[in-house]
């Protein structure tokens, strides 16, 4: 299970639930989109692109590896 949302700062953080999540796909994935491994808050962070399109794309990613993933972010006043 993951947590993916914005923080001011870390930037997008994709936070996994234990070590079990971690599977070569998903780490590969993560680097693949400038992800980096944060030791200090045991999650990959990305200081670029954490508006709410990317929570959701990373969030996506991380489904469609098989994860459970729990995201938020802040939503996008109307128009």
């Amino acid at each position: 299970m993951f947590l993916v949302v914005p923080d001011p700062a870390h930037g997008l953080v994709a936070a996994p639930q234990s070590s079990d999540d971690l599977t070569p796909a998903t780490e590969q994935s993560l680097a693949d989109q400038g992800f980096t491994w944060n030791s200090e808050i045991e999650a990959y962070t990305r200081q670029t692109g954490h508006n709410p399109a990317a929570v959701d794309d990373t969030a996506g990613m991380l489904r469609e590896l098989g994860h459970y993933v729990f995201s938020s972010h802040k939503p996008l006043p109307r128009s």
